[in-house]
């Protein structure tokens, strides 16, 4: 976090121990290292949040992406075309068969039996 070397942490110690005195330079040393552990505490944890959202962000746009390209998505509208299409084809047939079939007169008759009686 700090770029700090060991001449310059002893500089600082000196300094400290000049301005807090020998008696409480300990219990100070102690609550900077507690406030400094929380520091980084906080610090790991907004980073952890900020990473999390990230990759929340980037699994959306994914899913979005795969939405939009969706090959199921496709097949699926390429066979109820196909369908549609052969659904017409048989009722075209179907009416085309119909309107050219044998009218009720142009039938043939059934045959009649011979055996009387």
């Amino acid at each position: 976090m700090f770029d700090i070397g060991f001449w310059e942490l002893g500089l600082l110690m000196v300094i400290a121990l000049l301005v807090i005195g020998p008696e409480r330079l300990p219990k100070v040393a102690r609550t900077v290292g507690l406030l400094l552990g929380k520091a980084r505490g906080i610090v790991r944890s907004v980073k952890a949040d900020v990473q999390r959202e990230l990759a929340a962000e980037e699994l959306k746009q994914t899913l979005s992406k795969q939405a939009e390209s969706n090959p199921l998505h496709e097949i699926i509208e390429e066979t109820r075309s196909v369908a549609s299409d052969a659904k017409s084809s048989l009722d075209e047939a179907s009416q085309s068969l119909r309107d050219t079939g044998l009218k009720d007169e142009d039938r043939p008759s059934p045959p009649k039996s011979d055996s009387g009686p």
